[in-house]
């Protein structure tokens, strides 16, 4: 939930000491012992004490353990992970194969009636809605970076604020902004709520959040491969869940119009869309494009696709040991998949099956979200 912090004052994200545990039984994916490192990028994958400690506080419920409603069998194989086409960024590529084993996932993103669900069951409060530990966040930042103001340490979220036209060049510093008391349960902020959202994606929910509500559901986050495998949607090289036919508002809830100045919401949505109100994919998964981006298990790393592209079809992989972002490279990150509303092909065309985002662990935002995955 730091991002902004570290775009403002060099800050970027909140995090613990490196050999904080990194592993949750069966929630999150076990990360790899080892990984060559590409290009000398050292990168990290450390977790924060106080946020894994809370997910670890949390039990699993039999009864939503045992429960399979909305999820659909996702039969394994092998396929072709990375980039299809001429707007594939450098981080999907090389192609490489890949094989997954069968598994469970949802049909649709986590909604906010089930998000409640949760919450009512386990007393647990979002990133979003607690206070910032300054001495822990200043750990992490370059030595004479300046403490914040007291007031940027209430609980937020990040939202994004539309821009003025008129301008070549804008920035996502300029384009999101701190909302003191924007949360899963005040999505506009404070005085807002979900009333009339229930079926919507639950929104400003960072990883660790979306770890604690698997564990409590028996389930776990997708891995990255398993992710694209899904939404391929048994297609060989398809660059969007339906095929190749381009973006368009029959098939997903995106930014229509110029970003980040004008959306014309010719979908009818200026934010996020119901669950399943566009058509679900050939395995019958809903919004593995569009709508929100959802959380992976995997970090991310931008040349992990050159590290093991050498190896012969890598079954089940669960991403790289370490995370590295060459734009904040002491910053470690997980994996999101599948863009959201605010996605545009003049930005990130995040919503074909191979784009890849990442986002810090302890960050929410109004536009993502999450869904999740079992063993068969």
């Amino acid at each position: 939930m730091y991002k902004i912090l570290l775009v403002i004052l060099v800050f970027w994200s909140c995090a613990d000491k490196p050999g904080t545990k990194d592993t949750i039984d069966n929630v999150a994916a076990p990360q790899p012992a080892s990984e060559v490192e590409g290009n000398g990028n050292g990168g990290q994958n450390f977790f924060i004490d106080a946020y894994m400690s809370a997910v670890e506080e949390i039990t699993e419920d039999p009864n939503a353990a045992a429960d399979y409603t909305g999820m659909v069998e996702v039969e394994g194989g092998a396929f072709e992970m990375g980039g299809d086409n001429d707007q594939a960024r450098e981080d999907e590529m090389p192609k490489h194969p890949v094989k997954v084993a069968s598994f469970w996932m949802d049909a649709t993103e986590v909604t906010n009636t089930q998000f409640k669900a949760f919450i009512d069951a386990t007393g647990y409060r979002t990133i979003a809605e607690q206070e910032i530990d300054v001495d822990e966040m200043m750990k992490q930042l370059p030595a004479g970076t300046p403490r914040p103001d007291p007031e940027l340490l209430k609980p937020f979220s990040l939202m994004f604020n539309e821009q003025a036209p008129g301008r070549d060049v804008y920035y996502p510093s300029e384009w999101w902004r701190m909302v003191p008391g924007a949360s899963w349960k005040h999505p506009e902020g404070p005085g807002s709520s979900i009333e009339g959202l229930e079926n919507h994606p639950v929104v400003h929910v960072a990883w660790y959040d979306a770890l604690a509500y698997c564990k409590w559901a028996g389930k776990r986050l997708p891995t990255e491969a398993e992710w694209e495998y899904a939404a391929r949607g048994g297609s060989k090289n398809g660059v969007y869940p339906w095929g190749n036919e381009g973006i368009n508002v029959k098939h997903a809830n995106y930014w229509q119009g110029d970003f980040p100045t004008k959306n014309t919401v010719d979908d009818n949505f200026l934010k996020t869309s119901p669950v399943k109100h566009f058509e679900a994919n050939a395995f019958g998964l809903f919004d593995m494009a569009g709508n929100v981006w959802e959380w992976t298990s995997d970090w991310y790393h931008y040349h992990h696709y050159y590290q093991i592209a050498q190896e012969q079809a890598i079954e089940d992989p669960i991403g790289p040991s370490k995370s590295y972002d060459p734009d904040e490279p002491t910053v470690p990150k997980k994996v999101i998949r599948g863009g959201s509303f605010l996605c545009n092909d003049s930005y990130c065309s995040g919503y074909r099956v191979a784009s890849r985002m990442k986002s810090s662990p302890d960050t929410g935002m109004e536009h993502t979200g999450f869904r999740c995955v079992r063993d068969k």
